[in-house]
């Protein structure tokens, strides 16, 4: 039996999720994905122009992933519906990963506005995976309003510094009966497995990808942890002791 992520209908045998920016050149993310395995690739809206004369990211997307358009840029709900409601009729389908970030300095999500997006656009048929700071209240209301997922942060996008907010990572993972995706601030393949092994659902990365020196090898790496840290979930971590513990028997061996 195969262990599949379900989000909005879609069966996924990877749980690794990629971005599309901070590449020095979009001609890499065939590979990247190639590399990682992932199936879903998500795009700033912004960045799409299918009128341009010298190509655009969505040229190097694979056929068959799926694309999840995000709200980057908007600062509010209104700013998010407008832009989802554009991602739709453009054809990037009806999967939208909702962005709303007023915070210029640290990029922090606005969970009351991402509610009210969440609400709108899920009323309207969208699967709607909402980008938020890891707060259980904020995550329950999603729930409530229709979201397919929720998308905690670990640390400041882009920041490549790890886990910072495991603790409140796992009360979510606990207590949301959602996917919950562990976006931003995932710094290495580690990370990524630890979230995994927290029984988070799947993760979002594209920075520590992108700014790797290598960054297709760094793509086969995380997609490499991202299943390891789902299959020791899945095994069972050990519990973890206070003291010592012998392996093995301690009697039995000391005879004339």
């Amino acid at each position: 039996m195969t262990d599949q992520l379900v989000i909005g209908g879609r069966s996924l045998q990877s749980r690794l999720f990629i971005g599309t920016g901070k590449y020095s050149a979009d001609t890499l993310i065939p590979e990247i994905v190639k590399k990682s395995g992932s199936e879903v690739i998500t795009v700033a809206l912004r960045r799409i122009d299918f009128n341009s004369p010298t190509g655009n990211v969505m040229d190097h997307i694979p056929s068959g992933m799926q694309l999840l358009p995000n709200t980057s840029g908007a600062r509010n709900a209104q700013e998010a519906i407008r832009i989802a409601r554009l991602a739709k009729a453009a054809g990037c389908g009806n999967w939208i990963k909702i962005e709303v970030i007023s915070d210029n300095k640290y990029l922090l999500p606005d969970g009351y506005e991402t509610i009210r997006a969440t609400e709108v656009l899920a009323g309207e048929g969208f699967i709607v995976l909402p980008y938020i700071s890891p707060d259980l209240m904020v995550a329950k209301q999603l729930v409530e309003v229709g979201a397919a997922a929720v998308m905690p942060l670990g640390a400041p996008i882009g920041s490549n510094r790890g886990l910072k907010t495991k603790e409140l990572l796992k009360i979510l993972i606990e207590e949301i009966p959602l996917p919950v995706i562990v976006d931003a601030g995932i710094g290495k393949p580690s990370d990524a497995c630890e979230a995994m092994e927290m029984g988070a659902a799947a993760c979002l990365l594209n920075t520590a990808i992108a700014s790797a020196l290598q960054p297709e090898l760094m793509a086969e790496s995380f997609g490499m942890a991202v299943a390891a840290g789902r299959k020791a979930y899945l095994a069972g971590l050990g519990r973890t002791e206070k003291y010592a513990s012998s392996s093995s028997p301690l009697t039995g061996f000391l005879h004339n």
